[in-house]
């Protein structure tokens, strides 16, 4: 019963311990090469594109979290495109413009986003 297992599985077995090995060994080697030289810049904490504050009802600015939630939208849009361009012959017209409702939606919110000044750096 084993043996059967190990027949079967073997490749995938060999592949997961050689793909461990590998990345044990990259670390490993970044690791004791890497240079280790810390400056006040480095160690600072990073706040999202503007500089750290200790008052929490100060203003800042959105613009960053504007841009973030544009490009997942953006990079969603790519997740649901790739399935439906392959998918395109067996969906059929409903398919089709039901995706072309889908990214003039889309359109639509960047042409906003983009009117607004959000994309803006000023």
């Amino acid at each position: 019963m084993i043996y059967n297992f190990l027949s079967n599985y073997f490749s995938i077995i060999l592949f997961l311990f050689i793909a461990l090995a590998l990345s044990l060994g990259f670390i490993l080697v970044n690791f004791l090469a890497a240079p280790s030289n810390p400056d006040p810049e480095k160690l600072s904490a990073y706040e999202c594109g503007f500089e750290a504050f200790d008052d929490s009802r100060m203003e800042f600015d959105v613009r960053f979290y504007l841009v973030a939630i544009l490009f997942i939208i953006f990079d969603l849009e790519i997740a649901f495109l790739f399935p439906w361009a392959i998918s395109l012959g067996n969906i059929g017209a409903l398919g089709f413009w039901s995706m072309m409702i889908f990214l003039s939606v889309l359109t639509i919110g960047f042409i906003y986003e983009w009117k607004k000044g959000a994309l803006e750096w000023e």
